[in-house]
Order: C-alpha cells, then sequence, then structure tokens
C-alpha cells in the first residue's frame, strides 16, 4: 500500500506519494491558495488525485498532512496556524469528506522531526528537536522515534516565546543597543507582540532588515546582498543569528535535545551552521553545551515525508 503526504504551506502545498519501503513513487507541488479555507480544501484534495492516478496502486494510499497549526484536542478544529484562514475549521474531517477515506493531520515541524529521526539528520538520536524556519517559525519535538504532542497539542512551539532576553555586559552578540530595539517587538499574527517567529522566521528576518535599511528585501535577497560583502545586510544577519540562539538556548535549558535540525527555506544559509552553535552555547545554563545543530538531511522536503509515515505500514 502506498503513502500519500501532503505538507500544507503558506505558499505551496507539496505532495509526496511513497511505496511500502519508504521509496518515492510521485511528487508535486502547487501554489498554496491564500485567505481562503475552500480553494484550500480544493488545492489539497485535488494534489491527493493526481498522486492516486501517478501511483495506480489496487489499494487507496494513506495520506496524511502537515499544517502550519494543530488541530486542537478540545474543539477537533485547527487552531495556531500561521496560515489563518485554517483556524477554527475540521480540515481532517473535511479532507476526510473530500477525499472518501481517513486523513491523519499533525504540525508540520512535528512530521519534519519525525522523518529526521527516522533516517535523516537526526538518525539514531532519542531526542530531536527540529525548528522550521519559513513562512512561519515551528518546531517538534520526537523523542525514542514518537512525537511529543503535549495536553494541548502545542509542545514543541517555541517560536512563540517572546524576545528580548536582558542581555548582561559581556553578552555576546555584537549589537550593544539590540535590548532596547526589541522593545515592544513586533505585532504577531497570534495577538501578542514579539514572538520568535516575529523575528527569525524569512519574513521577520527581511522586516528587521527593511526596519534598519528601508529597503524592502526577502530574506534570501538579504542573505545574497551579506554574502557580496553589504554591511546593513551583513548587520541583520548577525541580529538574526543572535536571536536564533537566544530561542534555542530556551529549547536547549529545557529540553537538551540530542541534536537540533533546521528546515525550511532559512535553513539553507550556511553561515548558520558555522556561526550558531558558538552563540548558542554562550546563552545555554549549562557551560558545556555542544549541541548539533543540523540541516535537515532531506531538504524542504522532510516534512512531507514525515507526513506519509503518520500512518504506520501494514503488511
Amino acid at each position: 500500500m502506498a503513502r500519500i503526504g501532503i505538507d500544507l504551506g503558506g505558499t505551496k502545498i507539496e505532495g509526496l506519494a511513497l511505496g511500502d519501503q519508504g521509496e518515492e513513487l510521485a511528487r508535486r507541488r502547487i501554489p498554496a491558495p491564500r485567505d481562503d479555507y475552500g480553494a484550500t480544501l480544493a488545492a489539497v484534495a485535488g494534489l491527493i488525485a493526481w498522486l492516486d492516478a501517478e501511483v495506480g496502486a489496487p489499494a487507496p494510499a494513506s495520506v496524511g498532512v502537515g499544517i502550519p497549526g494543530v488541530l486542537s484536542p478540545l474543539t477537533g478544529l485547527v487552531k495556531n496556524a500561521n496560515s489563518t484562514w485554517l483556524n477554527g475549521h475540521a480540515l481532517d474531517r473535511d479532507l476526510t469528506a473530500a477525499i472518501g477515506r481517513p486523513v491523519r493531520l499533525q504540525n508540520d515541524a512535528n512530521c519534519l522531526a519525525l522523518s529526521e529521526a527516522a533516517d535523516g539528520a537526526g538518525a539514531g538520536c532519542r531526542t530531536v528537536f527540529a525548528a522550521i524556519l519559513g513562512t512561519g517559525c515551528g518546531g517538534g519535538v520526537v523523542v525514542d522515534g514518537r512525537i511529543i504532542t503535549g495536553r494541548h497539542a502545542a509542545a514543541g512551539e517555541w517560536g512563540h516565546s517572546p524576545l528580548p532576553w536582558p542581555r548582561p555586559p559581556d553578552a555576546p552578540g555584537e549589537e550593544p543597543g539590540m535590548k532596547e530595539d526589541e522593545r515592544p517587538g513586533p505585532a504577531c499574527y497570534c495577538g501578542r507582540r514579539g514572538c520568535l517567529e516575529t523575528w527569525v522566521s524569512g519574513p521577520g528576518l527581511a522586516d528587521d532588515h527593511t526596519r534598519a535599511t528601508g529597503r524592502a528585501l526577502t530574506a534570501l535577497e538579504v542573505a545574497a546582498l551579506a554574502a557580496g560583502g553589504d554591511g546593513p545586510a551583513q548587520a541583520a544577519l548577525d541580529r538574526h543569528v543572535d536571536r536564533l540562539a537566544r530561542g534555542l538556548a530556551g529549547v536547549v535549558n529545557l529540553l537538551d535535545p540530542d541534536v537540533i535540525i533546521l528546515g525550511g527555506g532559512l535553513s539553507n544559509m550556511a553561515h548558520l551552521y558555522e556561526r550558531l552553535p558558538r552563540r548558542l552555547a554562550a546563552w545555554c545554563f549549562s557551560p558545556d553545551v555542544s549541541t548539533p545543530i543540523r540541516p535537515a538531511r532531506h531538504g524542504d522536503s522532510s516534512g512531507v515525508r514525515g507526513a506519509a509515515w503518520l500512518w504506520p505500514i501494514q503488511r
């Protein structure tokens, strides 16, 4: 039996069909509709139908979907999605009705963590923390091969921890006025201000650069300018690294994972793996932190693989 995984992102929807040995059978990406729940539902159902046709399996494929939010254990409705048009809807039940078979939903960062813990950058590690740095900023925790969701299905949501973190005089970093500049922080879709997501996601990095320079660029354009020696762009990347370090230090202090894995579009920025471990160690409580920080082995398709694995193999 084939397994279909869907990664429902803010800008794209990716679908993947795997065979029972984990081999790729079919894959497709389509643009994600925005601000329209009905169009999003139709797009996902259409992508599943396309994958079904490509695979041509004798039995219907199982379907797992990673979303930028969670299903509330209390209401059964999507909550906390930065694709806000999903919130308040019974996406799993609506998709089940649309395609005529059961659907399992899970947070997209949890899917990333599951995939990488199985045979990716976290293989062989007992406790894996995976962070998505993309349109939003999510986190997932896998312990002994199992996703940890928590009482409210909110485990791993480090992107809604706040900055700033008060800095001692000898704090790491190259921005002496950073603490003051971070108050009260940008407004977040969750209704609060200064959430990590507003600083370290792709839009967060881009907005920080715009506030400092007046130039409206994407995060990847800022990174390209920095690689070419542009001083303001390099300063924006340094602030970004420092904020990531402070955010991840809270994860290390609380969870102490064996590995931290980065996914999402910003995870392809090579400087993170050179500079972030050193900056992270300086902010952690333990004096001997050596937590490895690795890019997702399966790249930006790791989450969709994890979604496919939300169903166990039936033999």
